[in-house]
């Protein structure tokens, strides 16, 4: 629910602000004119596919629904796309969230009777990189000490 919410109101506000100030600020960076051409080609050929698949478009995920809302698309109309990409995606990274877990906890299930060892050696590693840092810099503080000044 959490991840369907993040994300219908994260890409419900850049359509506000792409319908609101998209075309001021394209108008103001040229350099956002030409970036954007490929996702306004996208929007005119396949509006209901982009509105619906956007957010799985990486490198475009953010930028299209302020586009969307620039290119004057009907607020209702992106809403009720927005709402059905939206639980589709959650679903989807929901699901596979939960068997890569599902996954990971069979791979690694055999772990867990380690653990306490691991963390032992990992500890003892570390006390042992610390220690032999503090025996360098103090060596080398005493040879700086010893050294005749000119």
């Amino acid at each position: 629910m959490c991840a369907f919410l993040g994300t219908l109101f994260g890409d419900q506000l850049y359509f506000d602000i792409g319908r609101t100030k998209g075309e001021a600020l394209l108008a103001k960076r040229p350099g956002w004119k030409s970036k954007s051409a490929k996702v306004l080609s996208l929007l005119e050929n396949h509006q209901v596919w982009l509105i619906l698949g956007f957010r799985f478009l990486y490198g475009l995920r953010t930028v299209t629904p302020f586009l969307i809302g620039a290119s004057r698309i009907a607020p209702a109309r992106f809403l009720i796309l927005n709402m059905i990409g939206a639980s589709i995606w959650a679903v989807l990274i929901g699901t596979l969230g939960y068997l890569f877990g599902q996954t990971l906890e069979l791979m690694i299930g055999e772990i867990v009777h380690y653990e306490l060892l691991v963390f032992a050696v990992l500890a003892g590693v570390g006390a042992i990189v610390w220690s032999a840092h503090l025996f360098a810099k103090k060596r080398a503080s005493a040879v700086r000490s010893i050294e005749p000044t000119k």
